[in-house]
């Protein structure tokens, strides 16, 4: 059951969430000059925490498609029951509601907003024209919740949107790509199935490599970039470039370049 409750909170993308939450509050305070403490701790607590609410109930609500798409998933092979799933989301608000309690009400709100987004996604807006506006609020959101987590004024991370939306559009793009027979197959009509397979892929995959591409010239312009950025960014890069080949590489890929081309930023501003 362990293994299956871990597959049920999706992993891989919940780690890298967690990850970039963490070296985003940890850079932001080290150039405010703040140092590490408790609020950086609760604050990738909470986001833990969202995450493990949104990946259970994104199982739990898929729970009777899966069954007839993707059988091995841990809620239809068995390994997870549906009341243990939803008590496995409930742990996950709890858990991002504790630790956003002592941050006061900012950050509580931010973090609240984001999973009300991710939690519309789950229960209807994924299988509509537009599964990608919760992409577009929850990652959009997700630096302004770090930042104010971590005691740092909003301003600092005012424009982060503009590349964030691009990536978080990639994102699910990507991430529809994978199950885009199974979707067609059930009926869904969200956005990649509109655009069709070939025209969401080329689209997610610009868009990924774009954002990549206008870090990287805009860390240039400002003469910040030293060696090992520029060696973090060619990687994000060379992930992204690989993801060509199909739809479950470009996701891993861009999984990857987001830990990249955040400590690449991390070196050249911190």
């Amino acid at each position: 059951m362990l293994v299956g409750l871990v597959r049920l909170v999706h992993p891989a993308p919940t780690l890298a969430v967690v990850f970039l939450s963490a070296a985003l509050g940890t850079i932001l305070m080290a150039q405010t000059q703040q140092p590490l403490d408790f609020r950086l701790a609760l604050t990738v607590l909470a986001v833990l925490g969202s995450q493990i609410l949104t990946g259970a109930l994104n199982d739990w609500t898929d729970r009777s498609r899966d069954t007839l798409a993707q059988p091995s998933k841990p809620i239809p092979s068995g390994a997870v029951s549906p009341p243990m799933a939803l008590a496995m989301a409930g742990a996950g608000l709890a858990l991002q509601i504790g630790g956003s309690l002592p941050l006061g009400l900012a950050p509580m709100t931010l973090g609240l907003a984001a999973s009300a987004s991710a939690i519309s996604y789950n229960l209807w807006l994924s299988r509509t024209p537009a599964s990608v506006m919760p992409y577009l609020v929850s990652f959009g959101l997700l630096p302004l919740w770090v930042a104010a987590g971590v005691g740092v004024p909003l301003d600092r991370v005012a424009l982060s949107p503009i590349l964030v939306g691009p990536f978080a559009a990639a994102a699910h793009l990507a991430n529809t790509l994978r199950d885009f027979d199974a979707d067609a197959t059930l009926g869904s009509r969200n956005l990649a199935q509109v655009l069709g397979r070939r025209i969401a892929f080329r689209v997610g995959w610009s868009l990924a490599m774009g954002v990549g591409l206008a870090v990287g010239f805009a860390l240039s312009l400002g003469g910040t970039l030293e060696p090992p950025g520029v060696l973090l960014g060619v990687v994000g890069l060379a992930a992204v470039t690989q993801g060509i080949s199909g739809p479950h590489r470009l996701w891993m890929g861009m999984l990857v370049a987001a830990v990249c081309w955040t400590a690449a930023w991390a070196l050249a501003t911190g």
